[in-house]
């Protein structure tokens, strides 16, 4: 009989199944298809989504939840239209929408479980996004973020960073502009 794995996940920290880690890797991939290579801005969520329609990057999406409303926000159209081409114009735009907490909650996770695991991964958050991401700017658009504005300042992640949570589209859209006059 297998003695089933637990491993440490570094998408969230949490202890993982071997599914859970394979989820992971599936979402990675998909996600760094349509990296940009100079970034001119990270859009930061709390934690990945779900569903997968919800993903960005996933290839059977249908751009749904955060993905959908920030295409919205940034008038590219995705009806009519193929996966990738969609994903080529957000990339050529010099943007990456990733997740502090690289997996999904479990279905009705406490949200102080939520922030402590926040908490306890943002120094691996801040790493990937120094060493890694390298992004000229890093737009932070989920609410459960602004705890953590201290942290995520631009001493600890080594560029300017705006806090426009997507719940606000206003405030998401003027940070859109302020990039946009900062040369994004």
């Amino acid at each position: 009989m297998a003695i089933p794995t637990i491993l440490p996940c570094d998408g969230c920290g949490r202890l993982a199944s071997g599914e859970h880690i394979a989820r992971r890797l599936q979402r990675l991939e998909w996600e760094t298809r349509f990296r940009p290579i100079h970034m001119q801005a990270l859009l930061l969520a709390g934690a990945a989504p779900q569903a997968d329609d919800e993903f960005l990057y996933a290839p059977a999406t249908r751009f749904a939840g955060l993905a959908g409303e920030i295409l919205t926000a940034l008038e590219i159209p995705a009806k009519g239209r193929a996966h990738g081409e969609v994903l080529v114009e957000f990339q050529k735009r010099g943007l990456h929408l990733a997740y502090a907490l690289e997996c999904p909650m479990e279905a009705g996770a406490d949200a102080s479980f939520s922030n402590e695991l926040l908490e306890r991964h943002l120094p691996q958050v801040i790493t990937r996004i120094r060493r890694s991401l390298k992004p000229k700017r890093v737009v932070l658009v989920s609410p459960e973020l602004q705890a953590f504005l201290p942290q995520l300042s631009e001493s600890s992640v080594g560029c300017p960073v705006f806090y426009a949570p997507f719940a606000d589209v206003s405030a998401f859209r003027g940070a859109l502009s302020a990039l946009s006059a900062h040369g994004t």
